[in-house]
């Protein structure tokens, strides 16, 4: 079992920056991949950006030089930093840790935090 507990979230005022958390605890030795979703109501939960265990990042295209995913293993923490950010960045970030084992997949998620963006 894993679990995740997000930080981080907030308002913040159009262009501004916020640092977003992810805390792991569990079998965290059995996670591939650990990346940040966020969702609006109504909408679906959408990637914004990953890191795999072997450091590959991906990045949704509309973060994409402005954002930052990053970790520290030594503390099980997986951060994203978000710059310039805009009122269509507002939703609910959630982490999520993804465990593969052979064919299957696992999916693990935060509680999420709240990202408001005000213009």
């Amino acid at each position: 079992q894993v679990q995740l507990v997000e930080s981080g979230g907030g308002l913040v005022q159009a262009g501004g920056s916020l640092r977003l958390s992810c805390l792991a605890s569990g079998n965290t030795v059995s996670i591939n991949q650990i990346g940040w979703y966020r969702q609006v109501p109504g909408n679906q939960r959408d990637l914004v950006a990953s890191i795999s265990v072997d450091g590959t990042t991906v990045y949704a295209d509309s973060v994409k030089g402005r954002s930052t995913i990053s970790r520290d293993n030594a503390k099980n923490t997986v951060y994203l930093q978000m710059n310039s950010l805009k009122a269509e960045d507002t939703a609910v970030y959630y982490c999520n840790g993804k465990v593969r084992y052979r064919t299957l997949t696992f999916d693990y998620w935060g509680q999420g935090t709240q990202v408001t963006v005000s213009s």
